[in-house]
């Protein structure tokens, strides 16, 4: 028989989150981690099935290297195991980063087969066939928006045929939001909502359920609807640090800044244990302590932060990019841009334009987003104190340095109305906005600010802190305040609050313009 029955029980096997196999009498050793329940009927060995499930649980976390070594260590013990093949390919795909790395996932592939057809021979079972022509489209020809979207019919096809398996409605619903790469396409985020919910409920300890859930409606409109998804992400894996840290997606979103500060502390403290684990130090920069930074920031502990704040810039000034052929017009693809728009962050959102961070650096010179972000923030900083004189050229070096991202932004071929080109645009207006309120043209300030800030709540929903490193509508609340014009500011706030709920310094605008409007 292709598919031995023995084969087909083990593939039900679920990895618990208390460790231990539900299928059985083989535990899974204690030192497995847990990283939540799935299970997946397939035709591979016996002795393949701990490290496939773990794989796949891992893959569902958005834990690449670690499903990576999990499903080659699978492909050791069952070296025909395609499924086995396709989990390892299937990490090299980042589709809500729109990363891929094409080569590697190509020779994952080449692996089990040299062509297509060598590589469906060696499918058992049309299940395992069809989840590979998936994946095929998804490393074939054309563009990558041409292939995520040829990707997304193809797990749209295999769910439809497979309703019932809870692993390809999860990955139709991140293909679905995998195709857009003009920032959040809320149709597409929306429809893959609905069938994450009906997952998350069907199937509440899956990570991918869970996970996906929060991704669909990370954005302060819709977040509500993922609060139970994050609450129970936690519980669901608590050993893998993305898990940890996805959570706050949710609560980032809603404003709950003590739920974002102690989602990303316990993120950070896995990861760490994980890289000294293989020998590494601990993480500085990166998304996660990005996160716990900005949390610490609107918990009013600018300590705290700066303790973040200089292990990125000790991190930056030893490595500042993250690895080769890292995504250097991501943020966090950098420990240089990463340093940059932590500093950023913590100089605007203490408003200590003077503080120690004003004078960390860090070799910036390989990253135009960090160059940008750097001379940025200290352009506004010269601008935003009128106290003093604005030293020359300040804003023309962002300006200079706002070139040299456009121009990284055509070689990466990025799309005409991708949100890095708009958002790059409204950092420009905002400082021209305060050259011209500093020129004493009070009514053309204020229209560049509105305008700035309008064009910023036309962007698609990035999740987590503003993209915009001061919030458009926050800025003109402050300029109105002290223009004296405070029913204006309220009502800036009001905006800048919509779309970053609970922000602290737009929540304190607003009880000063309150203040100010009722004549105290």
């Amino acid at each position: 028989m292709s598919l031995r029955w023995i084969d087909c029980c083990f593939a039900l096997i679920a990895l618990t989150v208390q460790g231990a196999w539900a299928h059985g009498d083989d535990p899974v050793p204690r030192s497995t981690p847990s990283v939540g329940i799935v299970s997946f009927e397939n035709s591979g060995a016996k002795a393949a099935q701990r490290d496939f499930l773990v794989g796949l649980a891992q893959l569902h976390n958005f834990e690449y290297w670690a499903a990576a070594e999990a499903f080659q260590r699978a492909q050791k013990a069952d070296p025909n195991f395609a499924m086995a093949y396709w989990g390892e390919a299937m990490t090299h795909n980042h589709p809500l980063w729109a990363q891929q790395d094409t080569v590697a996932a190509r020779g994952a592939l080449f692996r089990l087969g040299e062509t297509p057809q060598a590589r469906q021979a060696k499918a058992k079972t049309e299940r395992e066939k069809a989840y590979l022509d998936a994946l095929e489209t998804l490393y074939g020809e054309g563009t990558k928006l041409e292939r995520d979207r040829r990707y997304a019919d193809a797990m749209r096809a295999l769910h439809e045929r497979y309703p019932t398996d809870i692993d390809a409605t999860c990955f139709y619903a991140l293909a679905l939001m995998g195709t857009s790469h003009e920032g959040r396409h809320l149709p597409s985020y929306m429809k893959a909502a609905a069938l994450m919910t009906e997952a998350f409920h069907a199937y509440p300890r899956h990570p991918g359920a869970a996970h996906y859930l929060i991704h669909a409606v990370d954005d302060p409109l819709h977040a509500p609807l993922g609060l139970a998804a994050a609450r129970a992400y936690s519980k669901i894996a608590p050993s893998a640090a993305h898990a940890q840290h996805m959570t706050s997606h949710i609560f980032i979103a809603m404003g709950m800044w003590d739920d974002v500060v102690t989602a990303n502390e316990t993120a950070k403290r896995i990861a760490d244990q994980m890289r000294a684990a293989k020998g590494r130090p601990p993480s500085g920069c990166g998304h996660g302590p990005a996160w716990l930074e900005y949390g610490y920031l609107q918990q009013a502990r600018p300590a705290d932060a700066r303790r973040v704040l200089a292990a990125c810039a000790d991190e930056a000034q030893r490595r500042p990019n993250l690895s080769e052929g890292a995504d250097l017009l991501d943020v966090d693809g950098s420990s240089a841009a990463s340093f940059a728009a932590m500093r950023s962050r913590y100089l605007i959102d203490t408003g200590d334009w003077t503080a120690e961070a004003a004078t960390m650096t860090a070799d910036l010179s390989a990253v135009p987003l960090a160059q940008f972000e750097r001379d940025y923030v200290d352009a506004l900083a010269a601008l935003r104190q009128p106290q003093r004189d604005v030293p020359a050229g300040v804003v023309e070096r962002a300006e200079q340095s706002a070139v040299r991202v456009r121009a990284a932004i055509d070689e990466a071929a990025l799309p005409a109305k991708h949100p890095s080109r708009q958002a790059l645009q409204i950092h420009l207006d905002q400082l021209h906005g305060l050259q011209a309120l500093r020129r004493g043209d009070t009514e053309a300030s204020l229209t560049i600010l509105r305008q700035a800030a309008a064009d910023e709540i036309a962007l698609p929903y990035e999740f987590g802190p503003p993209t915009i490193r001061k919030p458009g509508n926050e800025l003109l609340g402050e300029v109105l305040l002290e223009l004296g014009r405070s029913a204006e500011a309220a009502a800036a706030f009001d905006a800048a609050l919509e779309l970053a709920p609970g922000r602290v310094l737009s929540v304190q605008g607003r009880q000063r313009a309150s203040i100010k409007t009722a004549g105290g």
